[in-house]
């Protein structure tokens, strides 16, 4: 697992053995690793389980400024809590919800996850024993969500450092530029591709988003609908 490295000395470690066998094991990465830099994952506390989740509902289909614009309404309804509670966002009219610029779609996944968690259907303290695939079919119990944003959950949240979201279109153009693909490789295609960077698949998916358009924060682009 990987930890957040204000908290874990582990963290650095990890990543720095991880980003060493990547470069072994793969020369073009490595050029990448050399241009974007160090590696940023971590992981969050348990009690951000739920706030990943909420964050990566809203996040869905949106640019990352339009997210973080309607995030920041969101927000703004619940001034006295640094995040709603699944609690608050189940007891708020749909109305205020939408005021906010989050569409019905999204309202009806938020309440569907605040429900669920409430009345223990969905106990997210679990999440973080489970095995990859394990985590993927609990989380998809939820309405909104599916794989790539399980798989956005383990990698930023859990720290889980095996996961590659094949489906993500920002990894496929990445891979299909940096090794000089003629098309967009499929996700069987990418998942096949990347069995060279186990078990670090994690770390380079955070340098491919990172080295897109010279991004180095990284931004995972979802599968279009």
């Amino acid at each position: 697992m990987i930890f957040d490295t204000k908290r874990h000395p582990k963290t650095e470690l990890f990543l720095r053995k991880a980003v060493r066998e990547l470069s072994q094991a793969d020369p073009v990465l490595a050029g990448l690793i050399r241009q974007v830099g160090p590696c940023k994952l971590g992981m969050r506390r348990r009690n951000g389980y739920f706030r990943s989740l909420v964050e990566a509902i809203l996040y869905q289909q949106l640019t990352a400024k339009a997210a973080e614009s309607i995030l920041a309404r969101f927000r703004a309804l619940y001034p006295s809590r640094s995040f709603p509670t699944a609690e608050g966002i189940d007891r708020t009219p749909g109305s205020q919800l939408r005021a906010a610029g989050i569409s019905s779609q999204k309202i009806s996944y938020l309440k569907d996850l605040s429900r669920l968690t409430l009345n223990g259907s969905f106990p997210l303290r679990r999440v973080s024993l489970l095995e990859d695939e394990e985590v993927i079919r609990h989380l998809c119990q939820v309405k909104g969500i599916g794989r790539w944003t399980a798989e956005m959950f383990m990698i930023f949240t859990l720290g889980r450092p095996d996961v590659l979201p094949a489906s993500d279109l920002g990894i496929q153009k990445a891979v299909q530029r940096l090794y000089g693909m003629k098309t967009l490789p499929s996700p069987q295609a990418l998942e096949h591709f990347g069995e060279r960077w186990k078990p670090y698949r994690s770390v380079a998916a955070w340098y491919l988003w990172a080295g897109t358009d010279g991004n180095a924060l990284g931004r995972p682009q979802p599968p279009a609908p």
